[in-house]
């Protein structure tokens, strides 16, 4: 079973920026899918970035297109989360997940089968 291990989560005013990181205890296929979700308090957990460890294919959620770039370390076994002009309502718990390409234009939470322990941000206005 792969560990995932988020970390870099924290504070900030609104418009800044945090980078979150997601180390892999395992080195992902080229066909892995490494993402990221969040949950707000009180709302049910949603997808906000995804790659394809061997390609350049991302994919976003509308609201973060623009602001996070999701990113990977081959020689770390990393996955980043840059998120720049935070809003407050991107305060959430952020998890690290990896799973399976299935080449589908979309990416769901049924696309992953492991998960981190997570990291909070927030946002204040």
């Amino acid at each position: 079973q792969v560990e995932l291990v988020e970390s870099g989560g924290g504070l900030v005013q609104a418009g800044g920026s945090l980078r979150l990181s997601c180390a892999v205890s395992r080195r992902p296929y080229s066909n892995y899918l490494m993402g990221w979700f969040r949950q707000a308090h009180g709302k049910e957990r949603e997808f906000v970035a995804a790659l394809i460890w061997g390609t350049e294919r991302t994919y976003y959620e509308d609201s973060v297109k623009g602001r996070f770039t999701i990113s990977r370390d081959n020689a770390k076994n990393m996955a980043d989360l840059q998120m720049n002009i935070l809003k407050p309502e991107d305060t959430a718990v952020y998890y690290c997940a990896q799973g399976y390409s299935s080449g589908r234009a979309v990416v769901t939470s049924a696309d992953f089968s492991s998960w981190g322990q997570g990291t909070q941000v927030t946002v204040s206005s």
